[in-house]
């Protein structure tokens, strides 16, 4: 398959499937599912287990093509030295990084919660990766497996759409990729810093990246929307 153009903010983004990977952020037990992590800091995670439909589509589709797939799941060592106390001491929650919680220690690797939710489970030669930081590159070897794959481009969804999805999104735009971040298939708890993300996404010209529903992806491969 041959470069391919889809109707995008600010303008077209042209990519070629065989240089570009789907990168799922963090569609995980702790963040979408009641019990987890997000609900801990007290936010309704109905909002993101409705963009799980979305997700499923594409990730399909996807997967017709033979493209190449990335999970990531933000993790921890079970002795959490790679969780600072800046970022487990943070606030206020009812439950913090490492603590035990309904689906076991919370954003721990290897714990129940902490696996990606079943509908976008990942399958065998699929990149997964856990990342103790909000960016899909920082103290990962993503960058490099995606180097390796002769990869350019991302097109991206998952959650949280101002935080570990934005981060990423930044870390690859510094790293030369284009992206392109699918806003149905993307959430976060609060629907104004989602609004502001895409704005700023986009703004500049793509200063960081373009936006599209995706809808526009899976008719440019040929799928239903």
């Amino acid at each position: 398959m041959s470069n391919l153009t889809l109707a995008a903010r600010p303008f077209d983004y042209v990519f070629d499937p065989a240089h570009t990977a789907l990168l799922i952020i963090d569609m995980q037990r702790d963040f979408v599912e009641p019990g987890g992590f997000g609900e801990s800091l007290g936010n309704d995670v109905s909002l993101l287990q409705a963009i799980v439909p979305a997700c499923q589509a594409v990730l399909q589709a996807w997967r017709t093509l033979g493209a190449c797939v990335v999970h990531t799941r933000e993790a921890h060592r079970p002795d959490l030295g790679d969780c600072p106390p800046a970022k487990r001491l943070r606030g206020q929650p009812r439950l913090r990084i490492g603590d035990m919680g309904p689906m076991g220690r919370i954003l721990v690797a290897g714990e129940p919660g902490n696996q990606i939710i079943p509908e976008l489970a990942p399958l065998p030669g699929e990149i997964e990766i856990d990342k103790p930081g909000k960016g899909a590159f920082y103290a990962t070897g993503l960058h490099e497996l995606l180097q390796q794959r002769g990869i350019t481009h991302l097109i991206i969804m998952g959650v949280t759409t101002e935080v570990c999805v934005q981060t990423s999104l930044r870390e690859a735009n510094d790293r030369g990729y284009d992206c392109l971040l699918l806003e149905d298939c993307t959430e976060s708890y609060f629907a104004a810093f989602k609004a502001a993300t895409l704005d700023m996404v986009t703004a500049q010209g793509a200063i960081v990246g373009w936006v599209a529903p995706s809808a526009a992806l899976l008719g440019q491969l040929g799928m239903p929307a």
